[in-house]
């Protein structure tokens, strides 16, 4: 199947704007990526996953602690277990200092800092598929901002083009009133028209002014940059493929469907590390040791080493909470993983059927634009000669804008239609080749 070809901006008058800066969608891609705050958000997000596994990581170096004092002692009471050389000397003591060193290796706990290191990469890496699938949410975004400014350009292109028009029938039927030849009330209802158009007029123009400073916050720009978006930009996605290939295309790109199988797998580590509680933790330790007490004793080249073993006793009625915990965090992933390859279904058959949809849009405005141009020559003609009146020139010239507008406004949103598809099967970046 392929979407019937986009017509590209065909007026003059709006490919001759060179007032303003011209800019093309990749372009504004481009600095909406660079400017986009949640994906600066994304970022530190993954600044702070990277930190965890690091920290996580350490947990595997040795602790090596120093500590020392320096005291003020009262008269102690001093009994040493072999009488002194001089008994009648007696040992007075005032003060004391004393400095220690302990370096202790971890040598096992249970896998729980291995298990710890596993959770946080796999945590890591769900944060990086995170800021990928928020750099997708962006260049969608930015191509919707992109065909609304379009939009509200070819909008007010065409009214222009039509007030124009109207403005000069008025000015034809003025003329015809005053030599006699045609009827006031059919001058006014002319007159009137015009005014509509100029009433539509001023929405549109405020549309444009309120979608161009939109865009611009988006993009980093000056709030008054005129901006003009360049229609070759807006090109024909070509040929689609089946509804089911996009699934599979989602299924295996979609970078959230990744991040929550990423996220499951630590939270089955989480599992192991819970029970990880279980069993006791042995570590190799070793320390220097001096003191100095004027006056009673020094010592000095005091070197200590050892194993050391520690269990918590209470883990053993205490770590059932904290791997039930665990088993629910789990359960919770993989219900939210079921549910997210439900909505990417829905997701994928909603764009599908948008994109049909706008292709079909396009071939009825073309169809429409077509038959209006040739209503209103056949109107023109019968007026022209006195078999219509000038109601129905009016109403006729009215269809004729309204499919013109209309076909617009269809193959912008074909573009956007097209697009959506890409995003929610998780290729959009990669076919617009953006890393």
């Amino acid at each position: 199947m392929v979407l019937s070809p986009l017509l590209i901006l065909s007026i003059s008058g709006y490919s001759q704007d060179s007032s303003g800066r011209r800019i093309s969608l990749e372009e504004a891609i481009d600095l909406s990526i660079k400017n986009s705050k949640p994906l600066r958000a994304s970022q530190a997000r993954i600044q702070q996953a990277s930190a965890n596994t690091l920290i996580a990581k350490q947990k595997q170096l040795p602790d090596l602690s120093l500590s020392g004092s320096y005291l003020r002692v009262t008269q102690p009471n001093i009994v040493q277990a072999h009488p002194p050389a001089n008994p009648g000397t007696p040992i007075t003591v005032n003060q004391a200092a004393y400095g220690l060193a302990n370096l202790s290796i971890p040598v096992y706990s249970g896998l729980k800092t291995q298990y710890g290191i596993r959770s946080s990469e796999f945590l890591e890496k769900a944060a990086t598929l995170d800021a990928d699938q928020d750099k997708e949410a962006v260049i969608l975004n930015t191509i919707d901002a992109f065909s609304n400014l379009y939009k509200a350009k070819a909008n007010l292109r065409v009214i222009q083009q039509n007030l124009a028009q109207s403005r000069s029938r008025d000015t034809d039927f003025a003329n015809l009133e005053k030599n006699g030849l045609l009827a006031r009330n059919d001058k006014l209802k002319a007159l009137l028209q015009t005014a509509n158009i100029e009433l539509n007029l001023a929405d549109v123009e405020n549309n444009l002014k309120v979608t161009m400073v939109n865009m611009n916050i988006m993009l980093g720009l000056p709030e008054a940059t005129v901006l003009v978006p360049d229609s070759t930009s807006l090109v024909d996605p070509g040929s689609i493929k089946s509804i089911q290939e996009y699934e599979q295309l989602a299924l295996q790109n979609r970078k959230d469907m990744q991040a929550i199988g990423y996220r499951k797998q630590a939270s089955e580590v989480g599992i192991k590390t819970a029970k990880a509680d279980y069993y006791p933790s042995l570590s190799v330790t070793g320390g220097y040791v001096a003191l100095d007490v004027p006056d009673f004793i020094t010592i000095t080249n005091a070197f200590t080493f050892g194993v050391g073993l520690s269990y918590n006793v209470s883990s053993l009625w205490k770590t059932n909470a904290h791997v039930s915990e665990a088993k629910a965090k789990l359960a919770e992933v993989q219900a939210n993983e079921e549910e997210l390859y439900d909505n990417i279904r829905s997701q994928i058959n909603q764009a599908y059927e948008g994109l049909l949809t706008a292709q079909k849009k396009i071939e009825v405005s073309q169809i429409a634009i077509e038959n209006g141009r040739e209503n209103y020559k056949i109107v023109k003609n019968k007026y022209d000669n006195s078999l219509l009146t000038v109601t129905d020139l009016l109403d006729a010239n009215a269809l004729m804008l309204q499919s013109e507008i209309s076909l617009e406004l269809a193959k912008a949103d074909a573009i956007v239609a097209y697009n959506v598809l890409l995003e929610r099967a998780g290729v959009l970046a990669t076919t617009r080749n953006i890393k």
